[in-house]
């Protein structure tokens, strides 16, 4: 099915949330590939808890797409894990995904826009390919959880998004559940996380977190800034800063 936006889709995305709220994330992806197949991407950054969602993906099907936003400011560390872990779990379809020549070209031409506008560097380098990569899909996957904090509070498990279904099959687990998890498969950590890193992007806006701290404290810290932007509503269509729509 393709979500359009139309009234009676957005009461079914509606009653898909209400049936699902409390199923297991297992269960949640079944639906989700039940109801997109071959539509349906899991949107992963391979990051700090990212072995959770991609194992329970590749339990159902390993040939699952996977889109992977290589930024060209990620960790070495993400880089490698990136490649280890897929390999590891038998995934066949990761895409890597990477900014339009263009866009950084004409606006981050030096590679420092993250220090006077982390907005439009994340634009560029995350908002816009992902955008792309998207248009085809019917619905997608996200990692979120709850008690990674801020606008994830209220996380839905099933969503509206401006194009496609969005599922949070981990919104309600904990952190405790998903360490059990990782312990119970035997799954790798990602590289950085003994350092003190709970979250992980890119790494002039990544720092380490103290005890007590929000996960996500270490993302843009000393900023308003929570979320990259590809969680965020976009009322009308992205506006590219450089190549196509």
């Amino acid at each position: 099915m393709a979500y359009e936006g139309a009234q009676d889709t957005l009461d079914e995305v509606d009653a898909l949330n209400l049936q699902l709220r409390d199923a297991s994330p297992q269960a949640i992806l079944r639906a989700a590939f039940e109801r997109h197949g071959d539509k349906l991407a899991l949107v992963s950054s391979f990051g700090s808890e990212s072995a959770v969602l991609l194992h329970m993906a590749a339990q159902i099907d390993p040939g699952i797409t996977v889109l992977f936003l290589d930024t060209g400011m990620l960790f070495g560390q993400t880089l490698d894990y990136r490649q280890r872990l897929a390999a590891r779990l038998g995934l066949t379809d990761v895409r890597d995904l990477r900014p339009q020549y263009q866009d950084i070209a004409i606006h981050d031409p030096s590679a420092d826009l993250w220090k006077t506008d982390t907005d439009a560097c994340c634009n560029i380098r995350k908002v816009l390919p992902l955008d792309r990569a998207l248009d085809g899909f019917d619905g997608w996957i996200t990692g979120r959880k709850r008690f990674q904090g801020g606008e994830r509070l209220r996380l839905k498990v099933v969503e509206r998004g401006d194009k496609q279904i969005k599922y949070n099959p981990l919104a309600n687990w904990s952190k405790a559940e998903i360490d059990a998890y990782m312990i119970e498969h035997d799954l790798p950590a990602h590289p950085l996380v003994e350092f003190g890193y709970p979250s992980i992007g890119c790494w002039p806006c990544t720092k380490p977190v103290e005890e007590g701290q929000d996960a996500r404290a270490g993302r843009w810290a000393g900023q308003d800034k929570t979320e990259c932007g590809i969680h965020l509503p976009h009322a009308t269509p992205t506006v590219e800063v450089g190549g196509d729509i």
